[in-house]
């Protein structure tokens, strides 16, 4: 055991996770966040196989059985409430000895801030810039003052300080800027409403430029989002988003307008949704990203999250092997950038196609979902799910 300091940028799920993963590695993690809580704001996710075998991988086996409900099928519909594909997948993955799980995304964190120990989390601490040192790298604070660390990662999101810094101060010119989709989410929980969902099933529903998905999380809580295509930017009149979600969803069928008239209005979230166009290079010398922070992506494979967890896994494994600690990032990258990159852009496309409008388009792939093998819809559920490994 090395014991040497790793500074964790962000203190989200992929941040306290890599901090887990850094402390079986033989760090003494510190986590940096900007805000003044760890208390994640937001609804429910869906953590898709590959996402519950990283908790595993970690050493979080109570974590991950004890966090929400076994979810291995899938059911896609029209706003009619026809099907247009009902998707199986079996009791346990044989690759990766896991099953997906519909979670509370709150739940979640908190597990992992137990995990990773409270004590190692500063808040109000807003990573501002970096420095090398002999030894490692300093992370520069807003408002003055720094901690000095052999590693550091950047998990701080999608408007990363450490990804604008990481490298030489002419390279942050040339990022990619965050790209957004083309449309808005609205996301909740319904309470005492497990009823009105079987268990253990996601289920979506395809519109034009309209969608709504629900799953059960456990607790008679019902967790759903709903997709418009809408201009960047755009807000809710306050007090008024639980009326414009029923008024896009009007006519579909139920339980779509019960799950949103059963959450309460202040508990209505909605975000823009945005990815960035993936790259394979996330560091140098002792910093590398984590999580949205290296690639964000959108919603639509269930796979943001999860990823950051993946990410945290691969991370751990790589510095625990023989070697600097700068080897061991480097062939974290070399393990996580390319797989990462082609999940930004196949949920990406996910998104365009769930988000059609023309009436034409809208048809013709609502017609190839139901004519499409099922064997064939199940194989890239699987993959999607992460059912054919990490």
């Amino acid at each position: 055991m090395n014991c040497e300091r790793a500074l964790v940028a962000g203190a989200g799920i992929g941040g306290l996770a890599a901090a887990v993963a850094l402390r079986n590695a033989g760090f003494e993690p510190l986590v940096l966040e900007r805000a003044a809580t760890t208390r994640e704001a937001g609804a429910g996710l869906l953590l898709g196989a590959n996402a519950v075998a990283a908790l595993h991988s970690l050493g979080l086996h109570e974590t991950a059985s004890g966090l929400g409900v076994p979810t291995t099928a899938g059911l896609l519909r029209d706003p009619r409430g026809e099907t247009l594909a009902d998707l199986r997948l079996p009791a346990g993955s044989e690759r990766l000895g896991a099953d997906s799980m519909a979670v509370s995304r709150p739940e979640l964190v908190s597990a992992l801030v137990s995990a990773a120990g409270g004590d190692v989390v500063r808040t109000v601490r807003r990573v501002a810039g970096l420095r090398r040192t002999e030894g490692g790298v300093a992370a520069v604070l807003e408002g003055g003052g720094e901690e000095r660390g052999r590693v550091l990662i950047g998990a701080d999101g999608l408007h990363s300080t450490v990804r604008a810094v990481r490298g030489r101060p002419r390279e942050a010119r040339f990022e990619n800027p965050p790209r957004y989709a083309g449309y808005t989410a609205w996301r909740g929980v319904a309470r005492r409403a497990g009823g009105l969902v079987p268990r253990g099933v996601g289920l979506e529903t395809w519109g034009r430029g309209v969608r709504f998905g629900c799953v059960y999380i456990g607790g008679g809580r019902v967790y759903w989002f709903a997709t418009q295509n809408a201009p960047e930017g755009a807000r809710d009149v306050p007090g008024e988003s639980r009326a414009r979600v029923l008024g896009l969803l009007r006519g579909w069928h139920e339980p779509v307008q019960a799950l949103v008239r059963a959450t309460p209005e202040e508990e209505i979230r909605r975000d823009d949704i945005y990815d960035r166009d993936p790259t394979l290079r996330w560091g140098s010398g002792p910093v590398t990203l984590l999580g949205d922070a290296a690639h964000p992506m959108t919603p639509n494979l269930g796979q943001g999250a999860g990823q950051a967890l993946v990410d945290a896994a691969a991370l751990g494994g790589a510095l625990s092997r023989p070697g600097t600690p700068e080897a061991g990032l480097r062939l974290y990258e070399r393990r996580r950038a390319a797989p990462a990159a082609a999940l930004v852009l196949l949920s990406r496309y996910a998104g365009v196609a769930g988000q059609l409008e023309s009436p034409t388009l809208t048809g013709l792939r609502d017609r190839v979902f139901r004519a499409a093998p099922r064997r064939l819809k199940e194989r890239q559920l699987r993959e999607m799910l992460g059912y054919r490994g990490r």
